[in-house]
């Protein structure tokens, strides 16, 4: 274990192995996410499809957007893999992905707002 020692000696009882951490490029999934979740819409359609599946009209309608607007948002939190789509006749369905990263977010935007699911189906 090679352990470098800072320039700046502050007296802390650890000493840094700088070896340990990670390149700035292994930070980039958690920025792209942090950077995805920046805008509410956004969040708030993440939120809604963690609850139910549903098509852009539909999902449109709930959260008083355009549709465009809609499959704009959906396109990009299916391309980070928090919704998955699926597709019935000529409709496609959206609903939150059922991986850790979808349910830890999940999870952590209701202790951020203070809310809870919903009980019965939007």
């Amino acid at each position: 274990m090679n352990t470098n020692h800072l320039p700046h000696d502050h007296h802390q009882s650890i000493e840094y192995n700088l070896e340990q951490l990670p390149e700035s490029e292994q930070f980039q999934t958690s920025a792209s996410i942090f950077k995805l979740l920046g805008d509410a819409s956004r969040i708030r359609i993440f939120w809604l499809l963690c609850h139910c599946e549903e098509c852009v009209i539909n999902i449109s309608s709930i959260v008083e957007m355009s549709s465009p607007a809609v499959s704009h948002h959906l396109r990009m939190l299916k391309t980070t893999g928090l919704i998955t789509s699926r597709r019935e006749g000529k409709e496609m369905y959206y609903k939150a992905a059922d991986t850790p990263l979808a349910q830890m977010l999940h999870q952590t935007i209701e202790q951020i707002m203070d809310v809870t699911c919903p009980v019965s189906s939007i």
